[in-house]
């Protein structure tokens, strides 16, 4: 299972040198790329205080996470109909572009390596990622 540990090292090591591409060439933080994954990837619409607990943030350091993703133009902020308090997160269409555009590469790589594979075999693949997501997602977040 080293090998396994290892590839998964690796794997993590390339994907985190294009989210600190991406957000230098943005002029971002790479904690604000994870926080932009974390809204687009949202099943609901996202708020502060879920995107606090998932980054493991202290609430100052998300409102300005959230002010550079603003400003940058990845991100608007709205307040609930129902209650002014509440702020939501939503991922700002136009911006799907820079993204999509920076990471073109990474999505033309999983292609051909998908190619390498049959569907039975991604399948499995997929079912561990999930599964391992899962486990991965049980663990706090360090507060900082």
């Amino acid at each position: 299972m080293r090998k396994f540990a290892v590839a998964l090292r690796r794997t993590i090591g390339e994907m985190n040198r294009l989210v600190h591409g991406f957000a230098a060439d943005e002029g971002l933080h790479p904690t604000d790329v994870h926080a932009l994954a974390f809204v687009l990837d949202h099943p609901d619409t996202c708020t502060p205080g879920l995107l606090r607990e998932h980054l493991g943030l202290t609430s100052g350091a998300v409102t300005a996470c959230l002010d550079r993703l603003e400003k940058a133009g990845h991100v608007r902020r709205s307040r609930a109909a129902d209650d002014r308090r509440v702020v939501r997160v939503h991922y700002a269409p136009d911006a799907r572009g820079s993204a999509r555009a920076h990471f073109l590469p990474l999505a033309e790589a999983a292609g051909r390596a998908n190619g390498r594979f049959a569907a039975d075999e991604l399948a499995v693949v997929l079912r561990y990622l999930d599964a391992l997501n899962v486990e991965l997602g049980a663990l706090r977040a360090p507060r900082r």
